[in-house]
């Protein structure tokens, strides 16, 4: 089990041997985002800007009308306190910058609310050109930092990382695209991100507890989101379910609440942070308690398949 933070951390070093225009900038959290280990590796290529991180996004954007392709790195919930800059100088100027932003949900745990990235999907999602990644476990971090780093990028994208170590389940990747990880035809499950252990475990428990059959839709890309995929498990479910270690407003369960409201209306259950602030506790005693443990998500579904 290990984190998607390090994944960025032991891959971007690599990919800057490969391009030699990948520049990184930090906000002196370099070590806990995992971005610090690209200066060691390419010192002449790492920028340390300080406690400064709308300066930080300003300072991307100018080296990016250069050919340069910059990530910059901080804690999701740092990053979306910057919205006025990354609005103005990075969507509104559509510049290829990546914003990686670490510590997102609940996962966390003791250091609280003011450290959790629990809205930067909504907020990210709202903003025209920006693109929105989640991955599930290393490997697809990965893969996604290939992507990243691979492709000729024409806007901003954010990249959403997490702290606790996870399953490392092995998954294709491509932009746009959601992946069924489990298949199945009664109840449909989309999860994304670092959440998705648990909803993995959950499917089983459902499955043990019950004669329904799960599938699992792993969804890396938020935006743009596979509306394919959510439609054909849309036609061929009995019930549908999100499930997001993020709040319930703006995140996985609206978008693909979006989708069908346009394409085939349906009801989704949306499991997730319900327009609440959490408290400072061990992860899984607020997994436990907000209904995003393997356990509650299981009983969550159980109850809804029955209608209570």
């Amino acid at each position: 089990m290990r984190a998607t933070r390090e994944a960025f951390g032991e891959h971007l070093p690599v990919m800057g041997e490969r391009y030699n225009n990948i520049v990184a900038l930090d906000a002196d959290l370099g070590k806990a985002t995992k971005i610090a280990s690209f200066r060691e590796s390419h010192p002449d290529r790492f920028f340390q800007i300080g406690i400064a991180e709308a300066n930080m996004i300003g300072v991307a954007s100018g080296i990016s009308e250069y050919g340069y392709k910059v990530f910059l790195a901080s804690f999701g919930s740092f990053l979306t306190g910057r919205y006025d800059q990354i609005r103005c100088s990075l969507a509104y100027s559509n510049r290829p910058v990546v914003l990686v932003g670490t510590h997102v949900g609940m996962a966390i745990g003791k250091d609280g609310v003011t450290q959790m990235g629990l809205e930067d999907v909504s907020i990210m999602r709202a903003l025209p050109n920006m693109a929105v990644l989640n991955p599930a476990s290393f490997s697809e971090a990965v893969k996604i930092i290939d992507y990243l780093c691979e492709t000729d990028l024409q806007s901003p994208h954010y990249l959403r990382l997490g702290r606790q170590p996870v399953k490392d389940i092995e998954m294709d990747f491509e932009f746009g695209k959601g992946q069924i990880v489990k298949d199945g035809s009664d109840i449909t499950i989309f999860s994304t991100g670092c959440i998705l252990g648990d909803v993995m475990d959950s499917a089983g428990i459902i499955e043990e507890k019950t004669s329904k059959s799960v599938r699992v839709v792993n969804m890396p890309t938020l935006k743009p989101i596979d509306t394919d995929i959510i439609v054909e498990c849309a036609k061929s479910s009995d019930m549908l379910f999100t499930v997001e270690d993020h709040s319930i407003i703006g995140g996985l369960g609206t978008a693909v609440s979006e989708v069908l409201t346009d394409s085939y209306p349906k009801k989704v259950v949306r499991i997730g942070l319900n327009d609440i602030f959490p408290e400072s506790a061990p992860p899984t005693d607020l997994y436990e308690k907000y209904g995003l443990s393997a356990n509650k998500i299981a009983e969550r579904v159980i109850n809804e398949s029955m209608g209570k």
